[in-house]
């Protein structure tokens, strides 16, 4: 009796796995047919903002009198940029150094003095103040002992971020567009999106010829002022997107 039992349990066991295996077989739905397009867009904004490197040497036969010299320079250019119309935290300190200046002859190396270095990032949030901003500071009279030189102008956008996202919005817009074409050219249309995927963005921007200026001592010519002549700031962005076509 046991083992008859033992059969009908097992018989059914078997008998409920085969009534299951239809259900747990059935065939996966097909994949839907797609189209996948690429899309670009250019956006052309005028900057609204400057950014420079005023760099500041300061030499003496001893350390703490080149540091104290190098202090004094750099606080009137500091002040110089505030009467320009700067925002308090408009420079900011990106680089100091103390170092040794050496000299040689006869194949040997001999300490000339101390070099301070001192570096300044300059933000400049008013592009009409650019050339002021340069020919201030270029035009300082300073001690024989410091050197200051003005560079790395570069122009940029407040808000960047923002115009990006436009960008982006707009590739989208143009590679959806290329899969409605690609669609209607095979006689079908497009349904959901199913993917979008960002290619890449860039910016690309033209910098005005005169990018640095040199002061020692005050020699610059004050009579003169810099020409500044900013281009626009190209933002592009790249997509592709893969849409449901039917």
């Amino acid at each position: 009796m046991r083992n008859t039992a033992r059969s009908l349990s097992a018989l059914s066991f078997a008998v409920v796995l085969a009534g299951a295996t239809p259900a747990l077989a059935q065939p996966a739905a097909p994949a839907p047919s797609v189209v996948v397009a690429s899309g670009e867009s250019r956006i052309k904004v005028a900057p609204d903002q400057a950014w420079a490197t005023v760099s500041l040497e300061t030499r003496d036969s001893r350390g703490a009198e080149a540091r104290r010299l190098g202090a004094a320079a750099m606080t009137s250019v500091m002040a110089t940029l505030k009467k320009a119309g700067l925002d308090g935290d408009a420079g900011q300190t990106i680089g100091i150094s103390l170092h040794p200046e050496y000299d040689y002859a006869n194949g040997r190396q001999r300490m000339k003095g101390m070099i301070m270095s001192n570096q300044v990032q300059v933000r400049i949030d008013d592009i009409s103040k650019v050339a002021d901003v340069l020919d201030a500071v270029g035009g300082l009279t300073l001690p024989a002992s410091s050197t200051l030189t003005v560079g790395g102008l570069r122009f940029d956008l407040k808000n960047r971020a923002g115009v990006q996202r436009d960008a982006l919005r707009l590739a989208v817009e143009d590679a959806v567009a290329r899969a409605k074409a690609l669609a209607a050219g095979a006689g079908m249309s497009v349904g959901r999106t199913l993917r979008i995927e960002e290619a890449g963005a860039e910016s690309q921007m033209k910098f005005p010829q005169e990018q640095f200026m040199m002061a020692r001592a005050g020699q610059a010519d004050a009579s003169m002022p810099t020409p500044i002549s900013p281009s626009d700031i190209e933002i592009r962005a790249q997509v592709t997107v893969t849409v449901e076509i039917k």
